[in-house]
């Protein structure tokens, strides 16, 4: 346990330092108009990487299977279906997609129904097995990114160049107001989730030692997913999805931290989060001038790191 904090210690302290680097680091022009930007970006790193975090934390739990996260599941394709069918029906000027806050809800809405869905026909009861669960995942996400190529094929290509503005993820240019929603959203699902962080312990033991524990398993499962699918798509709609993020960082944490507490590993792979994001910003500003986004060089690391843990599943389990 002493050696888990010290741990901690030495990620927030790095994370610290990668924030002060990010935020003074040449700073040209007036100090007074790009420091706050700066700590703009970074307040949206923090909370994106937190609520991924958390996300795929409790959703691997609840899921009893490291390789699954929500993003995997469909959960970011159902937020590029949901723009795409804005801009397909309404177009670019219409009150969906001019008013952030009618945009935001609608997506977090929608992923939350389609979460909802997938906890009704596949993770009630464990009744599949987990490479079926995984199968379904691809399918569902090749599906709907079907779907969305082919209505972006009809769109107008103006309006399409405005709809790839909001799918790919982007930390250049963050709405005030909605940076304000998506931190007190983060705040109250952290207050709930605080509260059953020793269930999750519990939790991890398997739905029947979990119950005879007495633990509502069923109930507790449902509002996991509930408060999983909110943050990450609270976190998409802030700024987009990273598809394998939550993968990279919750399995980091695990092998980093070696520890069943949820308290520690949620809070190491938040500070992870952090460092990735601002210190991969700060890499793709200053390094590669802006030339690559954040979200592809995480999406690639993070498609080779997802290959290497299916292979070592399978393996584990020949």
């Amino acid at each position: 346990m002493r050696k888990n904090s010290i741990k901690l210690i030495i990620l927030a302290v790095v994370a610290i330092l990668c924030i002060l680097l990010y935020g003074f680091y040449d700073i040209k022009g007036g100090f007074d108009y790009a420091f706050p930007r700066r700590m703009m970006r970074v307040g949206a790193m923090i909370v994106t990487g937190f609520a991924i975090a958390y996300s795929t934390v409790v959703f691997q739990t609840i899921t009893h299977n490291r390789i699954l996260t929500p993003s995997v599941m469909g959960l970011d394709s159902m937020y590029e279906v949901v723009q795409t069918l804005i801009y397909f029906l309404a177009g670019s000027l219409s009150i969906w997609v001019l008013n952030q806050y009618l945009n935001f809800t609608a997506s977090i809405v929608a992923m939350v129904l389609f979460a909802l869905i997938l906890y009704r026909f596949l993770f009630r009861a464990d009744k599949h097995p987990i490479y079926l669960l995984l199968l379904i995942g691809m399918v569902i996400g090749t599906l709907l990114g079907s779907l969305v190529t082919f209505l972006q094929v009809l769109i107008d290509p103006v309006e399409y160049l405005s709809l790839q503005n909001r799918l790919f993820a982007s930390f250049s240019n963050i709405k005030v107001e909605l940076l304000y929603i998506a931190t007190a959203i983060l705040l109250l699902a952290f207050l709930y989730g605080y509260r059953i962080l020793g269930q999750l312990d519990v939790m991890s033991l398997g739905r029947e030692n979990a119950m005879n524990l007495g633990i509502n398993y069923d109930k507790l499962v449902l509002n996991v997913l509930i408060l999983s699918s909110v943050l990450i798509a609270t976190s998409t709609a802030l700024v987009g999805p990273i598809t394998f993020f939550g993968l990279i960082v919750a399995n980091l944490s695990y092998q980093f931290f070696s520890t069943y507490k949820h308290s520690i590993l949620i809070l190491g792979s938040g500070l992870m989060s952090v460092i990735a994001l601002v210190g991969g910003q700060f890499i793709v500003e200053h390094l590669f001038e802006m030339r690559t986004t954040l979200s592809v060089i995480i999406n690639f690391v993070g498609g080779i790191y997802f290959i290497y843990l299916l292979l070592k599943e399978s393996r584990a389990a020949g």
